[in-house]
């Protein structure tokens, strides 16, 4: 008759419970895999599976009950870095959606605004149309796997142990958070360009001729000039993308590496 003891169910129980939680967290946090359209039994069984792929080659320290206090704090920890992983590789997808954000501004279909189940929000057509344009490119570069290899790296950058994480970690994390400002414009510079010279000529072309009807002529002008600027920038998308999304990763690092410094 085969037994174990309580010590033995309660390591193999750590070793599978903590992985787990940063695992699922990141998941449930990250572009693609996190939407809500995703059913949540492929979540978790997304989350089960890599975890027993990464769960024998990850050490837990000896005497760490899931159930005692410093069993809860470690628990707390592993869903914090996941969640800190999976938003550095979320805030590219928000540059993106941002840009699209300002070029529909600018373009005059601010008004034109469509439900966005990922986020839960209603969002202007240009900024939804990028943000399923970068979902396909992120696939397409098999950027997902390069997001998974990042998560195994994880956990021995910062290892599942009772110490205490760094805060330097979440300033990193705020400063990366800012950049996507930065990553906005640099991708929506070019139609902001092309329309506010479209715009600029309109107001010419209204003082030169008054009796002539801008609202009914700059409309169309201002939708056909955006959305050619669009095309001419659509395939700079993905190398912009492949970019970003590798910052993101080499970020994500980074803060694992300084939540596991001491």
């Amino acid at each position: 008759m085969i037994s174990f003891t309580s010590a033995q169910l309660s390591a193999w129980l750590a070793a599978f419970i903590f992985p787990l939680a940063r695992i699922l967290s990141l998941i449930a946090s990250t572009p693609i895999f996190g939407n809500k359209e995703v059913p949540a039994r492929l979540k978790v069984g997304l989350a089960f599976i890599l975890t027993v792929v990464i769960a024998p080659t990850i050490s837990i320290p000896d005497g760490l009950e899931p159930a005692s206090a410093q069993g809860l704090f470690v628990l707390v920890q592993q869903i914090a870095a996941g969640l800190m992983m999976g938003f550095s590789i979320r805030l590219v997808f928000a540059a993106i959606e941002m840009a699209g954000d300002i070029a529909g501004m600018q373009m005059g279909l601010g008004f034109a605004n469509f439900y966005d189940p990922q986020n839960s929000t209603f969002q202007p057509v240009v900024a939804q149309f990028l943000g399923i344009i970068a979902s396909l490119a992120f696939l397409a570069l098999n950027l997902h796997l390069y997001m998974l290899a990042a998560l195994a790296d994880s956990f021995q950058a910062f290892p599942i142990s009772t110490a205490q994480p760094s805060a330097t970690a979440f300033r990193t994390l705020a400063e990366w958070g800012g950049s996507i400002f930065a990553f906005a414009l640099q991708f929506s510079l070019p139609l902001i360009g092309a329309l506010l010279i479209t715009n600029l000529a309109l107001g010419i072309l209204t003082r030169s001729a008054p009796q002539l009807n801008i609202f009914a002529v700059g409309f169309p002008i201002t939708l056909a000039v955006g959305f050619a600027a669009l095309m001419m920038v659509m395939p700079f998308l993905s190398p912009l993308l492949d970019h970003f999304s590798q910052i993101a990763l080499e970020t994500s690092s980074r803060i694992m590496s300084q939540l596991g410094s001491h």
